[in-house]
């Protein structure tokens, strides 16, 4: 009995001295697992008054048993944001906390002295940490990350400088202003469109390396109240405004219809899809495709025209008018509404931004002005197509081409054959589609065929501001 007694003491001790020894090893595995990835992705160098915290953290399952960030300076701590065991602490207003993915729980907090009043200009650390549970929530792993931010209050300085500043509706125009600290980002503000400015040495005025310069558009779907003013904006997103005195002159645009019919849409449909097939546009129906064409890839051609504008030269590279195709006879104009009519029915209504000019099939095609070719290919509705910049923003488009003589990198002069006409994309007929874009937006050409308009509204200013041109 008693020998029973000693033997079932001896397993219970063994047992217990095992689950001791797992207990161990578990405990020291679960500790060398990681804890949660903390990502603060904004903000970056620096803190001002309306900054925001952007911040991912990762843990498997998306678990954690605390998330929470502070701002340290001078010896205070501010707390920015906490969340513990699902209890959700948030100082310093509005934000947004998501569930990014499984995984990931995504933070965007203010940051900066209008929700954190007592932060004074100088250094500051942003501290991250976070916790998740491990081995049924018996021990935690954390994470800490920090980043060193300059905290910066005095907002940028801007002026304008030029006077008389007129616009066309959906056309363009310039402007000299002055902005500091250097590494403040400035431009044109029109509306809710952003047209950035470039260091007035790069229209030929030298001498304060805090003048700028800007090309700026009021669109032609555009009020004309639009509200423009000349901004600057420092890396804290501090930012100061200056109001432009301007005058704005309204343009009347046409309305047209045009008819297409299945010879029409059976000769574009198919080509325009064969240059896209990752559009995935039907070519069994072809007025769907059509459909398609005219909308959706539409919409996408001109994103990637606003996305050209990021490529220009910082170096205007003109001081004289553009030139207009000689001998055209003009077919469409800018801004020209269009309803197109299929059978007798309305199917789809566009705008058209651009000049169609015609003179015989496979016309040469002349630059229009001195600049470096960025697009030399397919795009879409407009076919072949030659986009030149000719820097600060201002780019000239040819489309429809029937071949294309220069490639993309090539410095042209102006009157140099880039191509010939024809009828490739959406065109009707042999013609050149022509336009001018300014940061990116399209805007009429009439302006910059003008040599009238740009000694008025650009070559002027440059003068004024003592600049001689590049």
């Amino acid at each position: 009995m008693i020998d029973g007694m000693r033997a079932f003491l001896r397993f219970i001790l063994l047992v217990v001295v095992v689950a001791a020894v797992f207990s161990g090893i578990a405990w020291f595995w679960a500790g060398r697992g990681a804890g949660p990835t903390i990502d603060i992705r904004q903000p970056g160098q620096f803190v001002g008054h309306a900054s925001t915290l952007e911040m991912a953290v990762d843990a498997p399952g998306g678990k954690f048993s605390r998330v929470d960030v502070v701002v340290e300076q001078n010896g205070k701590t501010f707390q920015v944001f906490a969340l513990d065991e699902g209890s959700l602490v948030s100082p310093g207003g509005n934000g947004v906390v998501a569930q990014e993915n499984a995984d990931r729980l995504y933070v965007m907090r203010p940051v900066g002295k209008r929700s954190i009043p007592e932060l004074q200009a100088g250094p500051a650390r942003i501290v991250a940490r976070a916790s998740r549970p491990v081995l049924y929530g018996l021990r935690q792993l954390e994470s800490t990350a920090t980043r060193d931010v300059q905290v910066r209050l005095e907002p940028p300085r801007v002026a304008v400088l030029s006077t008389f500043h007129f616009i066309n509706h959906g056309g363009s125009e310039f402007v000299v202003y002055r902005a500091t600290p250097e590494d403040a980002q400035s431009g044109v503000r029109v509306g809710d469109k952003e047209y950035p400015g470039f260091p007035a040495a790069a229209a030929g005025i030298r001498g304060d390396p805090a003048l700028r310069v800007a090309f700026f558009a009021l669109l032609y779907d555009q009020p004309l109240n639009t509200k423009i003013e000349v901004f600057a904006r420092d890396p804290a997103g501090n930012q100061a405004l200056a109001p432009l005195d301007y005058r704005v002159f309204q343009k009347p645009y046409r309305k047209s219809r045009i008819d297409i019919d299945d010879r029409f849409l059976q000769r574009v449909v198919p080509a325009i899809a064969s240059n896209v097939p990752e559009e995935q546009i039907p070519t069994d129906d072809v007025l769907a495709g059509f459909l398609k064409i005219n909308g959706d890839l539409r919409r996408k051609n001109n994103q990637y025209l606003r996305d050209l504008a990021k490529k220009t030269m910082p170096e205007m590279l003109f001081m004289d008018a553009f030139q207009q195709l000689g001998n055209s006879q003009v077919e469409a104009g800018f801004a020209d509404s269009r309803t197109y009519v299929h059978n007798g029915k309305d199917v789809d209504q566009q705008v058209h931004l651009g000049f169609d000019l015609a003179v015989t099939a496979r016309s040469p095609i002349a630059a229009a002005q001195r600049g470096v070719v960025l697009h030399a290919g397919d795009l879409g509705i407009y076919g072949n197509c030659v986009v030149i910049d000719h820097g600060l923003g201002v780019q000239s488009l040819y489309g429809h081409l029937t071949t294309i003589d220069v490639k993309a990198g090539d410095t042209v002069e102006k009157g140099r054959q880039i191509g010939r006409s024809g009828m490739t994309g959406l065109a009707g007929g042999d013609h050149l589609h022509f336009t001018m874009l300014v940061g990116g937006e399209q805007v009429t050409p009439v302006d910059w065929w003008s040599a009238q308009w740009l000694q008025d509204r650009v070559l002027r200013k440059i003068m004024a501001a003592g600049g001689a041109g590049p």
